[in-house]
């Protein structure tokens, strides 16, 4: 959930449907222009016990964004008195509810570019981190706190969202103060190519989430599951969440995801600073009737359509929603992938063969499946690790084929090496935690942040 920041110069009235499709149209770019964007949530825990970090006290969350901002290039951003975003030259470090912290990542030209600004973030955040005795964890989610026990961070959209949330669904203060992902942003080149890479990213949902499935500790133990986190995003909030079904059909547009999105009950509307609940809204509501004499604007469009947390979501460029937070080891696994499979024409299509005959049915199943049992869910009777073995092939062709090097002469596949190595053996990342956490570790937390905090590359 990125900060907002008011838009003033998209004040402008929504008087005509056509705006709300030029929205996503004015988003198209040339191929030579296509970039890619990576947002990477991480969970603070303390160093003596594991447990998630508050947001205020001398060693708190709200510390460390000041003191990165005393030491580093970063402003603050203040909301009601407090510290709750840090704004760079190219990127932002916001804040989820719960005090996970997520750096939103310069667009890149390539995976190597981000790479560079991701080991600059490691650096600052454990340098700093250490100093506080806090500790960030290369997990999907906060693995000992309870919910109860975890500290809101004090932004008013939060306050208006997690009453919400118990309303609608039965995880989502889950979701928003216990789980941590990474998102992959890249562009499209018009409106056909932004739904043709819509449908595959969508169709791939199972099977890449299972690759990146990082979740399988909670409330200070295993939770049954490979990807906690997928799971929780299934009991969260139906009307916003999930796999959308029109994004399948072969004649899907922009007109659709309109469709979609106006539909769905916002969240807040902000009018010269002033916060309103618009929970019992949809969008089609406020266009139609407004609300307490205010009209509906582009910038309450762009603002909703931040709140819609689809897997694969359409702004003014395509996100992937679904992986959860990496060690530092993958993290740029998810975008190095994203890139060699959407970006080449041919890749794109031999990642829709994979997935394609699938009914709806079957893909509901298996992205159930394949958040509780990982790379060992089955569809059709074929193992995800399968289909996993050939999607990395598909995008190690297509980041060879883009050619994007290195100062070492080395293109983008470096990113998918350990990934590669994972999925040749059938396993996600939560199965070395689960291995670890039942074995060396013996399930003491103290042993769990030792093998799995963030550390400086030497």
């Amino acid at each position: 959930m990125s900060q907002y920041v008011p838009d003033t110069s998209a004040a402008v009235e929504i008087t005509r449907r056509d705006q709300l499709l030029d929205y996503f149209a004015a988003g198209a770019k040339p191929r030579d222009q296509w970039r890619v964007g990576t947002e990477y949530e991480k969970v603070a825990v303390r160093v003596d016990d594991g447990r998630a970090v508050p947001y205020s006290g001398p060693k708190g969350i709200e510390a460390l964004l000041n003191r990165l901002a005393d030491r580093y290039e970063w402003e603050p951003i203040e909301e009601e008195g407090h510290a709750v975003a840090l704004r760079g030259g190219k990127a932002w470090i916001t804040l989820e509810p719960g005090g996970q912290l997520e750096l939103s990542g310069e667009v890149c030209d390539n995976v190597h570019c981000a790479q560079a600004e991701f080991s600059r973030h490691i650096t600052e955040i454990v340098s700093v981190g250490s100093e506080l005795d806090i500790a960030f964890l290369g997990l999907g989610m906060q693995p000992i706190s309870r919910l109860e026990e975890i500290e809101w961070v004090p932004k008013v959209r939060y306050r208006i969202m997690a009453p919400h949330m118990l309303r609608v669904g039965t995880l989502g203060q889950r979701m928003m103060k216990q789980t941590a992902g990474v998102q992959v942003n890249v562009d499209y080149g018009g409106e056909a190519d932004a739904m043709s890479k819509m449908r595959v990213a969508m169709g791939l949902v199972p099977v890449i989430s299972a690759m990146f499935a990082n979740s399988p500790l909670a409330d200070g133990d295993l939770n049954g599951f490979k990807s906690f986190r997928g799971h929780i995003w299934t009991r969260t909030d139906p009307a916003r969440s999930g796999l959308l079904p029109f994004v399948f059909r072969s004649t899907a547009g922009f007109e659709d995801y309109v469709d979609y999105a106006l539909q769905v009950p916002m969240y807040f509307m902000v009018r010269d600073g002033r916060w309103f609940d618009m929970t019992a809204h949809t969008f089609a509501d406020f266009l139609s009737n407004g609300h307490q004499g205010y009209r509906a604007t582009m910038a309450d469009w762009s603002a909703h359509l931040t709140t819609l947390f689809p897997e694969v979501r359409l702004k003014g460029y395509l996100e992937l929603r679904f992986i959860d937070s990496q060690s530092p080891d993958l993290m740029l696994a998810a975008p190095a992938l994203t890139k060699g499979l959407l970006y080449v024409d041919d890749c794109l299509l031999a990642a829709w063969d994979l997935v394609k005959r699938w009914s709806w049915e079957e893909r509901l199943e298996t992205y159930h499946a394949a958040h509780q049992r990982g790379l060992q869910a089955r569809v059709r009777g074929i193992l995800l690790a399968e289909l996993a073995r050939e999607v990395i092939a598909i995008g190690l062709e297509g980041l060879k084929r883009q050619q994007a090097v290195n100062a070492r002469g080395e293109d983008e596949s470096v990113y998918l090496e350990q990934l590669e190595h994972l999925v040749k053996r059938g396993e996600c990342p939560a199965d070395r935690v689960i291995a670890k956490w039942m074995g060396e570790w013996d399930r003491e937390p103290a042993r769990l942040i030792a093998g799995s905090s963030y550390r400086i590359a030497a």
